[in-house]
C-alpha cells in the first residue's frame, strides 16, 4: 500500500486508561465494520498469571460498528456490546438494553486516537508505505505506554 490514492484508516483499540493495545492499518475506503474481527484479534490483556486475556469484559463502539454480524461475534466470544442502533435499524426490543454511562466511557477511544495524532509522524503521515507507518503507529502506542508508566516528577525536586 502507498500513500497515494484514498488515503489510510487507523484502526484503534483503547482502553479504559487511554492505553491502546492494539492497532489495524487498512486503506481509507474500507469500512470499519470489515476490520472488526481483525482488530480484536490483536487484542491481549496482560494478567498476573498465566498467558494475557484475549477478550475484553465490553466493548464500547460508535454506530459504525452496529452490524448484526458484530453483534453475533461479540455475544459468541462473551463480551457485552455497548454499541448505539443507528437510525435504519429496529428500535431496541427490551432484550438488550444501551448502557449510555458505559458508553460515555468511550470517550477514551477518541483522546487516544488525539493524542496519537499529536505524534508528527502519526499526524502527517510522512511515510510512503503502509507497514513504515504503522511502524512509527506502535513507536507512538510504545510512548504512551511509557509515559503512563513513568513517574511524574514533583515540582519541588527541580528547584
Amino acid at each position: 500500500m502507498s500513500r497515494g490514492g484514498f488515503g489510510t484508516k487507523l484502526h484503534l483499540v483503547c482502553d479504559a486508561n487511554r492505553l491502546p493495545p492494539a492497532a489495524v492499518l487498512t486503506p481509507g475506503q474500507r469500512h470499519e465494520s470489515t476490520q472488526f474481527e481483525a482488530v480484536m484479534d490483536a487484542v491481549r490483556i496482560p494478567g498476573r498469571w498465566g498467558r494475557p486475556r484475549r477478550r475484553p469484559a465490553a466493548v464500547a463502539g460508535d454506530k459504525g460498528y452496529s452490524y448484526p454480524h458484530i453483534r453475533t461475534w461479540l455475544r459468541r466470544h462473551g463480551v457485552r456490546a455497548v454499541i448505539p442502533r443507528r437510525s435504519n435499524q429496529r428500535p431496541d426490543d427490551g432484550r438488550h438494553r444501551f448502557d449510555k454511562p458505559l458508553y460515555r466511557k468511550r470517550a477514551a477511544v477518541e483522546r487516544c486516537a488525539g493524542w496519537l495524532k499529536e505524534n508528527r509522524a502519526v499526524g502527517t503521515r510522512f511515510d510512503k508505505l503502509a507497514v513504515q507507518y504503522l511502524g512509527m503507529v506502535h513507536l507512538a502506542m510504545i510512548r504512551r505506554y511509557l509515559r503512563a508508566l513513568a513517574p511524574r516528577p514533583d515540582s519541588a525536586d527541580r528547584a
